[in-house]
């Protein structure tokens, strides 16, 4: 059986030919991104093109397939010739959500052909400059004494941010407003803008926009402190019980993977067999959350 490979932010796959016997590459490849441009799954997928053409010598041509929580991207993946020319990059989201909360043509573990884990980041709590809590027990406060006033956005409907923002309710007894954006690009500019309140997401999607000052974050949903923004405490620092969450060697291309906070994770985990463990272990723990809470994307 042919399988498509998948790149992503947590996962990297592609497809690959069975039986055509050719140097690869032989033509230039495409990269899916299924968000828009100027997020960070985008900008990611920049980042390595430049390396990646350099070291194949091949144009690398990138195609943003935006909507249906990044599903539509996906799908397109899973449609291509699997001949190794047409390669996904996606994250947490697109390869492990997706599978619980959407009914897919396509399988999220068994169709594609996992490559690498390229990069980590952690989930965290950000919102608009001028929201009056100062930190993370002042928003928990401020939202019990205003339930259902904050708004808070996400990246599609069903995702991480819906996931860990109905987690983060159900554990602070809180209740905010979900609004739906189809990339983080937009919603961040939305979040700079003031025109929402909050959002629990990928901290590389906002980190720039933290370091300079345009948004403020509250804390990180990780056993320990993000080693991008040390300043920023943890969930289980402020007193709520840790949602452990984050979405899934050359130097030029390492500093400028840590300017926008993603970690390049070590060695050993860098193996296709590892990352195939990683998104096997992560949908054996998140599915059964995901539809016990009854989430589905739209």
């Amino acid at each position: 059986m042919s399988r498509r490979f998948s790149i992503a932010l947590a996962l990297l796959a592609v497809s690959i030919a069975t039986a055509e016997a050719e140097i690869y590459p032989s033509r230039p490849i495409t990269i899916v991104v299924p968000y828009p441009a100027g997020g960070p799954t985008d900008t990611l997928a920049r980042i390595l093109t430049d390396h990646m053409s350099a070291s194949l010598g091949q144009p690398i041509i990138i195609e943003n397939v935006a909507g249906a929580a990044g599903s539509i991207g996906v799908g397109r993946v899973a449609r291509a010739a699997p001949d190794g020319y047409t390669v996904s990059i996606g994250h947490w989201n697109t390869q492990v959500v997706l599978g619980a909360t959407m009914d897919l043509p396509f399988d999220v573990l068994n169709d594609f052909e996992p490559v690498s884990l390229l990069a980590d980041t952690p989930i965290w709590m950000v919102a608009r400059n001028t929201f009056p809590a100062k930190d993370l027990k002042e928003l928990i406060a401020w939202l019990k004494q205003n339930p259902g006033k904050a708004t808070a956005g996400t990246v599609g409907v069903g995702g991480a941010s819906d996931i860990t923002g109905t987690y983060f309710q159900g554990v602070t007894g809180t209740k905010f407003l979900f609004v739906p954006y189809r990339g983080a690009a937009p919603l961040n500019q939305d979040l700079v803008a003031g025109h929402i309140d909050i959002n629990l997401g990928m901290a590389a999607a906002s980190y720039p926009l933290v370091r300079s000052g345009q948004i403020k974050a509250y804390a990180t949903m990780a056993p320990s402190r993000w080693w991008a923004a040390p300043e920023i405490p943890t969930m289980e620092e402020a007193g709520i019980p840790g949602l452990y969450a984050s979405f899934l060697a050359d130097p030029a291309v390492r500093q400028q993977m840590a300017d926008q906070g993603q970690e390049i994770p070590p060695p050993e985990q860098q193996s296709p067999e590892a990352l195939r463990a990683h998104q096997q272990a992560e949908i054996k723990k998140w599915w059964p959350i995901i539809k016990a809470a009854g989430i589905k994307a739209y």
